[in-house]
């Protein structure tokens, strides 16, 4: 029997994507699947259209934003321009688009079964703490969602609040596939008693300033609880991780060591020797406000306590699992306080926890948003 095409398209290195990668292998033996990014084909495709490199879906002419000849603009970027050519004449029967700059391209390939939309934030509101983006790109990434997102079958997002955006502002009735980490067969770590050693606090992502990881380190210092604090950070912003070090480098007791970025397939086994995660990050724009990061879910399959800042996808999530604490703001004053009140057998409660709802809460359940989604496909058009 022949089986259906799903062509994955996404303006990213899928090999490197963890959120593309989980829908690559949640249907490879399902569909024949081709993909279409940057990079190597992932593995198990049956076809692969490489991007090449220094295209960009964002490289929009200023002069065709400030004319507000949206299409044009779009379609000239290079990643967009490239795509639509080395696509054109080929037939799916259903494309799975990453983001909004995917979607238009997956609407005119006029796949038969239909378009589903993974939006992995919401695009408007990308870089709102940017008023110059806000002017001139959020109106373009508007237009991209009301005139081609709306025509997707089917879409999902990342957390309900930014589903709850897409509704109100377009009508976009989205799902929720939260970015849940693959389930990992691991035993909480025994958290060390105070003459054993400090409590091991971490913090893996990337070094962007608007991250505010200077909070982080600051609390460390303030606070007087014997505690250490591990940095895995991509070095995004060389310029701002040098001066993460410096500022960590003014604790006389070294409690806040740099380490080099682990590859994500090793990630969740090297946090499994901490005890606390922390993910405390301000409200800089609408998508940090509502951001329900990877790195919760690490931190939940590596079986760590977690402390995070009053952020309500996460803080909500905290709480009704029971794996750490919510600091009632993002001062430092605030952060410093929770990690001095961290009692060591309420932190193995937390690991404990964590260790309960690491299956309930791996990608393996949470893919299976996007299997009710893309399978609708299917039986919409054989029906």
């Amino acid at each position: 029997m022949t089986r259906a095409s799903l062509l994955v398209l996404s303006f990213s290195p899928i090999v490197a994507d963890a959120r593309v990668l989980k829908q690559v292998e949640l249907f490879k033996d399902r569909y024949d699947v081709t993909t279409c990014g940057f990079g190597p084909a992932p593995a198990g495709v049956v076809d692969h259209v490489e991007v090449p490199a220094g295209l960009s879906a964002t490289d929009v002419d200023g002069r065709l934003i400030t004319a507000r000849w949206y299409s044009r603009a779009y379609w000239s970027t290079s990643a967009v321009a490239w795509a639509r050519r080395s696509l054109r004449g080929r037939r799916f029967d259903m494309v799975l688009a990453n983001d909004v700059e995917a979607v238009p391209v997956a609407v005119g390939l006029a796949p038969t079964y239909g378009v589903h939309a993974d939006l992995h934030e919401y695009a408007p509101a990308q870089h709102d703490e940017n008023a110059a983006w806000k002017k001139r790109i959020a109106p373009y990434k508007a237009w991209i969602c009301r005139r081609y997102v709306t025509r997707a079958a089917s879409v999902t997002t990342v957390a309900d609040g930014i589903a709850a955006e897409y509704r109100r502002v377009f009508g976009i009735e989205a799902g929720v596939v939260t970015n849940a980490a693959p389930f990992h067969d691991l035993e909480p770590g025994p958290v060390p008693t105070v003459d054993e050693g400090p409590l091991r606090l971490v913090h893996s992502g990337v070094a962007q300033r608007k991250r505010r990881l200077d909070l982080l380190v600051d609390a460390v210092h303030a606070t007087p609880a014997d505690v250490t604090l591990d940095l895995f950070l991509m070095p995004n912003d060389p310029a701002h991780l040098l001066e993460l070090r410096e500022r960590a480098a003014a604790d006389p007791r070294g409690r806040v060591r740099f380490h080099e970025p682990v590859a994500y397939a090793q990630l969740v086994e090297t946090l499994n020797r901490y005890d606390v995660g922390l993910a405390v990050f301000p409200f800089v724009n609408f998508n940090i406000r509502w951001s329900l990061p990877n790195k919760l879910f690490d931190y939940v399959q590596a079986r760590l306590g977690v402390v995070v800042g009053p952020s309500p996808e996460m803080a909500g999530r905290v709480e009704q699992w029971g794996v750490g604490v919510v600091s009632p703001d993002f001062s430092v004053e605030s952060l410093a306080e929770v990690l001095t009140s961290l009692d060591r057998d309420t932190v193995g409660g937390f690991k404990a926890a964590a260790h309960a709802r690491a299956r309930e809460l791996s990608a393996e359940i949470e893919v299976a948003g996007w299997e009710r989604a893309v399978d609708a496909l299917v039986e919409g058009g054989a029906a």
